[in-house]
Order: structure tokens, then sequence, then C-alpha cells
């Protein structure tokens, strides 16, 4: 009965965030870039379907989107206009929405964090101005459009900082915190409630984080949860485990370790399993879910699958021929 009235609630568009102890995401933000290029996604059953509608239908109830600053070389994807009309889609659709500020113009990770074009010459004290003025600007327009966001990620997987080298934490731990609560200062102009995340990759490594997070307390930058990158497919590559299974041991210990030692919740905001082994992507991601939800004692709070829809290069999307595999499963059994 309850998911008869699931389905009616979603087919009047008039789903409702709820209070949730645990979320199921997806990172969708190559949406609007997608439809622009003619793609057209289907459920499995091959109805045509919209990428927020259709996550919903998978089981989802969250939606992550990355922030560029000027991506006008790259279409113009992914800049505060078109997240804005994605966010208003994950409204539309009930789902609750967490903002990924990357602080560059085009991608952000652990290998690169590329000043945006309009910010190189800036000093230190404007560029963290920049960022600022950045952050509440795009979140302003979000609010205006009547949206409630309920995370958001200062930097995309800053496992070095960002905004190299002026906030490359190796180097300049002070200057990449002083730009990290300036952030957090943003955020919480605009919207006081929502959650300040701090996101590296390599969940399972203890040391990264002990390194990040002993520097931002140091130097006194403020957030409020601890999110983490959980891919067992680089881990297995960079030699940090040797099968998807210590992957799940390593970076749930680790998560049970950095509560105790930060007291703050934790999220797996990106993980992703090899699309060509779909069977085994289930048994992954459904281990990370278990352990997520049911061995860190209710402090790890979600977790969100990166670009399922991306088909082709990357090798860790859920979809093949524009439907979902069979790695989607995990998260419409765990509901």
């Amino acid at each position: 009965m309850r998911k008869f009235w699931t389905i009616l609630l979603l087919s009047l568009g008039v789903m409702t965030i709820h209070a949730q102890d645990f979320w199921l995401g997806a990172d969708i933000s190559g949406t609007t870039e997608l439809e622009a290029k003619g793609k057209q996604l289907r459920n499995a059953k091959g109805e045509p379907r919209e990428n927020t509608a259709l996550m919903r239908e998978l089981g989802l109830n969250a939606v992550r989107l990355r922030v560029w600053v000027n991506p006008v070389e790259h279409g113009n994807f992914c800049n505060k206009e078109d997240v804005v009309r994605m966010a208003l889609r994950a409204k539309d659709w009930g789902m609750a929405l967490m903002i990924d500020f990357h602080y560059s113009d085009w991608w952000a990770d652990p290998g690169q964090q590329n000043i945006p074009a309009q910010w190189k010459s800036m000093t230190y004290d404007e560029m963290k101005k920049a960022l600022y003025d950045h952050t509440r600007d795009v979140l302003t327009a979000i609010r205006k459009a009547g949206v409630e966001v309920q995370w958001v990620q200062v930097g995309n997987e800053t496992t070095h900082g960002f905004l190299w080298p002026v906030g490359r934490a190796e180097e300049n731990m002070r200057q990449y915190a002083g730009l990290t609560d300036a952030g957090y200062q943003a955020v919480k102009s605009v919207y006081p409630k929502a959650e300040v995340i701090i996101h590296l990759d390599g969940g399972c490594d203890p040391k990264r984080y002990d390194f990040i997070f002993d520097g931002l307390l140091r130097y006194k930058a403020r957030f409020d949860m601890i999110g983490l990158s959980v891919y067992p497919y680089w881990d297995i590559k960079a030699n940090l485990t040797q099968s998807w299974q210590e992957t799940i041991e390593k970076f749930t210990a680790n998560i049970n370790r950095m509560w105790l030692k930060y007291h703050k919740p934790l999220m797996v905001v990106e993980a992703g399993a090899e699309v060509k082994k779909p069977d085994e992507g289930k048994q992954i991601m459904a281990a990370i879910i278990d352990a997520s939800k049911n061995k860190t004692n209710n402090h790890c709070k979600g977790v969100f699958y990166w670009a399922p829809e991306l088909e082709g290069h990357y090798p860790l999307g859920a979809f093949k021929d524009g439907r979902p595999t069979a790695i989607m499963e995990a998260f419409t059994e765990a509901q």
C-alpha cells in the first residue's frame, strides 16, 4: 500500500521532503547537458523518464548538484542558472538537495584544483571575498527560486586543499582553512540550517582525513559534516586496498574512528562501481549502503552514487543504453 501511494504522489508531482534517518542520493549534475545532446533516459521497462524523476522512481530521496564558477568554455552547464533549473526539479520531486561547490571553472578533484580565470590575479584576501560572494550568490539564487538546501560542500574532494597554489593544504594550510571558513560563513548567511560538508577522496585511508581535518581545526575553520568518496575500483588501482571487501571494511572503520575523534556526522557523498560488472556492482553498492547505515552507529547519514546515468569513457556509471543496470537495484532495495 505504501508503494502505491508513493507512485501516486510521484505521478502528481507533490512529493515533499520528510526528515530521514538515512539518505539515498545521486549526483546527477550532468542532467541538462545530457538532454542538450538529445539523450533520452528510460526506466528498466523502457519507459522514457527525466533523470530526476527516474532517480526518485529508483528509490532515491536526495540529489547532489555541482557548481562551476564560470564554465563558459564548457557550454555553461553547472553554472548558477543551470543549477537553479536542476534544483527546481529536485524540489518538484520532493528530493533533498546537496550543492557541491568546485571553486573552479571546470572539474576540481584531488589531481586538479584550478583557480577560476577571473580570480587568478587576486590576492589571498581578495580570493577569500570572491569565494564568499560566489557561494552566497549561487545559494541566494536557489533560495529565491523557492528551493531549500540541506547540505553544501565547500570544495570538492579537497584532499590537498583547493584554489592551488593559494589554498594548497600541504603548503598553505592556514589559507586553505581561511578560504574554507569564508565558504562556511557564506552558506550560513543564506541557509543557516544547511550542513556544511568538507569532502575528501579515498574514504578507506585515515591519514588523508587526519591531515586535512586536523589542519582545518588547528586554524579554526568551521564545518558541520565530513564527506567521503568510496570507490573500491579506484582504491584498488591506487594500491590503497586489494579488494572491494577491504575497501568496505576500511572505510567503515575510518567513519567510526573519525566520529570518535571529531564528533561530526559523516556521509558517503560519492560512490560507484564498475558498470561492466553490474551484478558485482550491485553487491558492492549494497555493501556500501549496509555498512554506512548499519555499522556506523547512525553516524553516517547517507550514500550518494556519482553520475549513475553517465555512459562511455567513465567506467563507474550505472546505466547501459540509457537504462539503469542492476547496480541501481541496491538503492531500490535499500528503501
